[in-house]
């Protein structure tokens, strides 16, 4: 299941990180309107992804592979990944054409961090809580994954000659503190 926003120019796939959903995305993407092609994805067994036996990182990255492909979206996407997603966007990145990947935040969710995000978007920080499914992903997402790399995977990471941003995985919610601001270091990457 996804969100799509605008029809043209760069695609910019938006990952949630475990136990989220897609809508953790929706601030960013609605400011993105039609300067680009927004995507946000709910992961299987979030949202209203239906849920698996088994969430391997090959699997995953496959699939989101096929979703891709089939939105005939004609240019390499740059891929946002939230915590967990980021290995699923960086096995992406090490597969299939990508013009940029950029993580962002990590995986424990406190009350600080969403005293942090305004009131409006504290609605799209919270997790849900879903002990088996959490179980589920965290037994089969490994990283490294088991085939060779050529480089230490890293938070954020670029490709295409881009030029590197800064380190986002000290605040968990950088999209949802500022979305306009966000939306705008986006715009920059295509």
């Amino acid at each position: 299941m996804y969100d799509r926003w605008g029809a043209y120019g760069r695609p910019i796939v938006l990952l949630h990180g475990l136990l989220s959903d897609r809508t953790m995305w929706w601030p960013v993407a609605a400011d993105l309107g039609d300067s680009c092609t927004a995507i946000a994805v709910d992961l299987p067994g979030h949202g209203d992804s239906a849920p698996r036996e088994h969430y391997h990182l090959d699997q995953l990255t496959h699939d989101l592979a096929m979703m891709i492909s089939r939105l005939d979206l004609r240019r390499a996407p740059i891929l946002v990944a939230h915590a967990e997603a980021t290995m699923i966007a960086e096995t992406f990145a090490d597969h299939y054409a990508t013009h940029a990947v950029l993580g962002v935040g990590t995986t424990a969710v406190t009350g600080d961090d969403l005293a942090a995000v305004p009131e409006p978007y504290r609605q799209f920080a919270v997790p849900r809580e879903d002990r088996g499914l959490r179980a589920a992903y965290l037994e089969s997402l490994t990283w490294p994954p088991a085939r060779t790399r050529t480089s230490t995977p890293a938070p954020a990471r670029v490709h295409a000659g881009e030029t590197p941003q800064p380190h986002l995985g000290a605040d968990r919610f950088p999209h949802l503190r500022d979305p306009c601001a966000f939306a705008e270091m986006l715009r920059s990457l295509r």
